[in-house]
């Protein structure tokens, strides 16, 4: 994917690490030897470094240039013990749980060397449920100042090149909130502008709010929660054009727009659309992807303080790989 590749080139020269603590996960292995092949950023592995080159030897894979960090050794780990302590405070959190939690779960280790620095970001899932890598990456490394919320953002490319940015399309939330309220709604669209300028490169987001009315054209509870969403948003003073209620075709088609919501500065060209609910949006991105043949990259986790992604269970090593360029991206400031 050109997207991938363009991000592979411009972190290159960075420097930058990525730590995969799934290192039992074959498939992580490999991406591990894909990553060091290409050479556009140091995997980090978290486990003891016989152990894990004893792994991929058995799996077939070369692993030399990676970074193995061993919690049991590491000599970072009281000063993990100590934030992870203050951190949970609240939630009965002792030294000799952290300790425990630290040297037991690679997630919350990794996500722990994403807070301290010592890498850039984190890719994990393979071999883990969502639920348990957005739990160590809210515990840990929590959401990003000024935002309350976690979702995640799907890049949709279509041969539609009239549609979007050259055929590309940001839809979110496609994998996280199931029924978000107005305030998420607000977060989502300055996530999903975030990770569209980092990771798309978008110039000039606009972003419509999705219902099944235009400006008031129906009445319903499910409408008033997107109108309350935009009017939240005009309060936070934001950097780019938003719109809504807007119906999908108002939002992406000009000559819709121009009959539905006259004077719009995103009607008819918006490149970011926020999805009411989950279902709307993952039938949507499925719609698409089925009967235009559209491309999917995602869906991608945001609003976090750092970049941490999650991968699917039935990813591919390929899928990792790409998956770790887009953190890195996202690391640059």
């Amino acid at each position: 994917m050109e997207l991938v590749q363009n991000l592979k080139a411009k972190v290159k020269p960075l420097g930058k690490k990525i730590v995969l603590p799934e290192y039992k996960d074959a498939r992580v292995l490999e991406a591990t030897e894909l990553i060091l092949k290409e050479g556009f950023a140091t995997p980090v592995l978290v486990g003891n470094p016989e152990e894990v080159k004893a792994l991929a030897q058995k799996e077939g894979f070369n692993v030399d240039g990676a970074e193995i960090i061993n919690p049991e050794t590491y000599d970072r780990l009281p000063e993990m013990i100590d934030i992870f302590v203050e951190k949970r405070a609240k939630k009965g959190m002792t030294p000799e749980k952290a300790k425990a939690t630290m040297l037991g779960d690679c997630l919350f280790f990794g996500a722990m060397l994403v807070h301290l620095g010592v890498v850039d970001g984190m890719v994990a899932g393979s071999a883990s449920p969502t639920a348990n890598v957005l739990r160590a990456a809210l515990q840990v490394v929590g959401t990003k100042p000024g935002l309350k919320t976690v979702s995640s953002s799907m890049f949709v490319f279509s041969d539609k090149k009239q549609y979007g940015d050259d055929g590309m399309l940001v839809f979110s939330d496609c994998g996280v909130i199931p029924n978000p309220t107005s305030e998420q709604l607000a977060d989502i669209a300055m996530s999903s502008v975030e990770k569209a300028r980092k990771v798309g490169n978008m110039a000039n987001p606009r972003v419509s709010f999705l219902s099944f009315s235009t400006k008031g054209s129906a009445s319903s509870p499910e409408v008033d929660k997107v109108v309350a969403a935009v009017e939240m948003l005009k309060e936070r003073n934001v950097d780019f054009d938003f719109d809504g209620e807007l119906q999908l075709d108002a939002s992406i088609e000009p000559s819709v727009a121009e009959r539905k919501a006259p004077g719009s500065k995103v009607a008819g060209k918006a490149n970011i659309l926020i999805f009411p609910d989950l279902q709307a949006a993952n039938i949507g991105y499925k719609l698409v992807q089925r009967f235009a043949g559209a491309t999917a990259l995602g869906p991608l986790i945001q609003g976090l303080a750092a970049p941490i992604h999650d991968l699917s269970r039935g990813c591919f090593a390929t899928d990792i790989v790409d998956v770790v360029a887009i953190a890195a991206a996202e690391s640059v400031e």
